[in-house]
């Protein structure tokens, strides 16, 4: 019998560990650092060939080796980079490098060390229990903390405070058991992860690097000794880090690395990205993506990331990529719907819902504002026309133009059903051998309409026909 695992067993300790301080040491468990924890555990994972973080594209040759070599080191790091960069998920992947369980003091508050004990109440503990003292296993998800600098974040946040309830309950206030730890040291024997670095109050990274340098903080009148073992991790935007924050100069020196990081540098990588992330409408119909609305919604993004109409110190997210794919997508989803079609293909008029998911995500240049769906409108445009202009061979170009010389015209539209394109198909032969090409010789009747539609868009901006558009409706006819 197979029995399945869910993530509630992964969370449970195995029953074989030892329960108690007298077992642990019979077992042979070592206590190690948790900077020595990681270098270890990469070493194998190199060795046997696992990636560090395998579900972070376009970093395998550039971000990942830096990252790696950091580990090894034993080194703190800081990853500086634009929004929607991964580095986020890139941190986070780093707790796979901790062992999977670690023995600490049952009830200890900061993870502490059953050889090592650092709070006053494991202390105590192991002071009155000896090899008898309880041990629990924690599971290396519960060995990562994270906190998003802000403005207002405080050391009680960070560090720790007197927690009244316990000096209610009779406690001296000069007991160290009175104090409520903060984030930090209950992530003790792990990693701390801080986004956006530069946005914390410079007097609040002081009170950090006193628990990361100097191990000795003092909370409420308090001189507390806290050997903390944690690896620190750090991200900040680089605007950010230059001009709006800073890192105060002792703190930036804790890092031992920083590495920039940046967006996927190739269309390829970006579109697998946005394939594995892109979160599509629920809904039973089919839904095939055209490879040249796949492409053309990534290249928009890569032409975005080089405009100059755009503020780039603030970036172009991959988050951005990923919400227009999914706009488009349920775009198309709504005419599917209302035309009574058995499946959805997106088409390039199906690009005009990328407006609203694209404002708000980009920052025109001052000189530009008030023109943003102007502005996007003419980056989708340049990115079809670099599609179809590395991608369609049209050796019927001649007998197309010269069809619609006549009083052929070819409306388009994300509210029309396939079978408008059809007919324009049957009424003009020379369309077909091309949007056969681009569509594939098992093309559906959607995806021929979507295909046609392309292609009559690349003939509009090859400027071989004039285009007459309204919102995205739009009807294609002679240039004479």
């Amino acid at each position: 019998m197979t029995r399945t695992t869910d993530a509630t067993d992964l969370l449970t300790p195995p029953s074989d560990l030892p329960v108690t301080l007298g077992a642990l040491r019979a077992s042979g468990w070592e206590s190690r650092s948790v900077a020595e924890e990681m270098a270890i555990n990469l070493e194998k994972r190199i060795a046997d060939g696992v990636p560090l973080s395998p579900g972070v594209k376009g970093f395998e040759d550039t971000v990942i080796p830096q990252l790696e070599t950091a580990v090894l080191a034993g080194h703190d790091v800081i990853l500086l980079g634009e929004r929607g960069q991964a580095k986020t998920r890139l941190i986070r992947s780093l707790v796979d490098l901790l062992d999977e369980w670690l023995p600490i003091v049952t009830g200890s508050e900061i993870n502490d060390d059953p050889y090592h004990p650092v709070s006053a109440a494991a202390r105590a503990i192991v002071a009155e229990k000896g090899d008898g003292t309880p041990v629990s296993w924690i599971h290396r998800s519960g060995r990562y903390g994270e906190k998003l600098a802000t403005p207002d974040t405080t050391i009680a946040d960070l560090i720790g405070e007197v927690d009244p309830i316990k000096v209610a309950e009779g406690r001296y206030l000069s007991d160290e058991l009175t104090i409520h730890y903060g984030l930090v040291p209950r992530v003790n024997r792990g990693i701390f992860a801080i986004n956006e670095l530069p946005d914390l109050a410079e007097r609040i990274q002081v009170g950090l690097l006193n628990v990361l340098e100097e191990r000795d903080i003092q909370i409420r009148g308090h001189r507390i000794r806290l050997p903390l073992d944690i690896v620190l991790v750090a991200s900040a935007n680089p605007e950010d880090y230059t001009n709006r924050g800073r890192i105060i100069t002792p703190l930036k020196d804790r890092f031992g690395a920083q590495i920039r990081t940046h967006y996927p540098r190739e269309v390829a990588t970006e579109l697998e990205i946005v394939r594995a992330e892109a979160r599509l409408a629920r809904t039973e119909l089919p839904v095939t993506v055209p490879w040249f609305i796949e492409e053309v919604i990534v290249e928009a993004s890569h032409l975005a990331r080089r405009s100059p109409i755009l503020n780039q110190r603030s970036g172009v997210s991959v988050r951005l990529t990923i919400a227009n794919y999914e706009s488009v997508v349920a775009n198309a989803l709504r005419r599917s719907l209302r035309t009574h079609e058995d499946v959805v293909v997106p088409r390039v008029s199906d690009l005009s819902a990328a407006v609203a998911s694209t404002q708000g995500k980009i920052e025109i240049e001052a000189l530009e504002e008030g023109r943003e769906q102007e502005v996007i409108s003419q980056l989708f445009a340049a990115a079809t026309l670099l599609v179809f202009r590395e991608s369609v061979a049209l050796p019927e170009a001649g007998e197309i133009v010269e069809a619609f010389e006549g009083e052929v015209v070819a409306h388009t539209g994300d509210d029309l059903p396939s079978s408008t394109y059809l007919e324009l198909l049957a009424s003009v032969p020379a369309l077909e051998p091309p949007t056969r090409r681009i569509a594939g010789d098992d093309a559906s009747a959607a995806e021929m309409a979507s295909a046609l539609e392309f292609l009559l868009e690349g003939l509009h901006l090859t400027k071989r026909l004039n285009k007459d558009a309204s919102g995205a409706r739009a009807l294609y006819r002679s240039r004479g």
